[in-house]
């Protein structure tokens, strides 16, 4: 069990983890402080958290366990508010949802005290945001990616990886350009795939009479546009690089669709969306499809 842990951003992803700590009974006490004061009362009010701070070094005071809920490109700087009171044998934490920019922001910052520091990513969310959306399940059943640097103590590693476990997360390991890559994949662009695609029936003449005609299909495609634009700005912009190759790829295959479509070639569009298809069925089922022909 933790003493006391020190929660800097008590919105949804920050507010969640320290109600899923206390849940477990892993933590006898929790301070948090927020950008917003209004934030910080909040979650006081709703019980999230024990103790509202003043500063986000406040919150490092005394914590035995630390998580970081900051936007991606706040990190460096809060990494700096903080450091003067970063003690190597304190587990700190983020849930950033880049990996690289992180990375590079507390190495440039902590320097020998960079051993303190686990990187993670929960793979967990709502389109709500804010304290008010946190809850105690939130990360339950749900995998947790680590990207520790090399100097990172072994040991808190471990204690990381306790911590999660004990949330009821499957944690994994992998290096943090490694993460990039595979999230720009499977998260990143489709998040800008369904903004951009969202925008483009809404801006429209007859964007409207649409809408009102969307069924389940557009409503399930489009969720993720509902989510918090400054967060997937700061998102998109620290993995830029590796967005833009997942969006060349996707335009790539697109064009093959839509070449098919101008040949009026029935028989190879069905297989193409057979390929397709196929492969969205086996991953459902737990199984990795291979892969695509180029």
């Amino acid at each position: 069990m933790f003493n006391q842990l020190g929660v800097i951003g008590c919105g949804l992803m920050g507010g969640s983890f320290a109600l899923a700590l206390k849940k477990a009974g892993l933590v006898k006490r929790v301070v948090g402080y927020s950008k917003s004061p209004s934030t910080t009362e909040t979650a006081k009010r709703l019980g999230v958290i024990d103790i509202a701070a003043e500063s986000a070094l406040l919150a490092v005071a005394s914590s035995d366990i630390v998580l970081l809920a900051v936007p991606v490109a706040a990190t460096e700087a809060t990494f700096r508010a903080v450091k003067h009171l970063v003690d190597p044998k304190v587990l700190i934490m983020d849930v950033g949802s880049t990996k690289c920019d992180v990375v590079d922001a507390a190495q440039r910052v902590l320097g020998k005290q960079v051993s303190a520091f686990v990187p993670c990513h929960p793979i967990a969310g709502k389109e709500q945001s804010g304290v008010q959306a946190a809850e105690a399940t939130l990360y339950q059943g749900r995998q947790v990616i680590l990207t520790p640097l090399p100097q990172t103590d072994a040991t808190l590693i471990q204690k990381a990886t306790d911590v999660w476990s004990a949330l009821g997360c499957q944690v994994l390991k992998m290096t943090p350009q490694n993460h990039d890559a595979a999230f720009a994949a499977v998260s990143h662009l489709p998040h800008l795939l369904a903004y951009a695609y969202f925008s483009t029936i809404a801006n429209q003449a007859a964007g409207r009479d649409y809408l009102s005609l969307a069924g389940p299909g557009f409503r399930d495609f489009t969720r993720i546009a509902a989510s918090d634009p400054a967060i997937w700005r700061d998102i998109l912009l620290a993995n830029k690089q590796e967005v833009l190759a997942q969006s060349q790829r996707f335009r790539d295959m697109l064009a093959r669709f839509e070449q098919l479509l101008q040949q009026d070639n029935a028989q190879a569009l069905e297989a193409m969306l057979q390929l397709a298809s196929d492969g969205r069925s086996q991953w459902q089922m737990g199984q990795l499809p291979g892969a695509r022909p180029r």
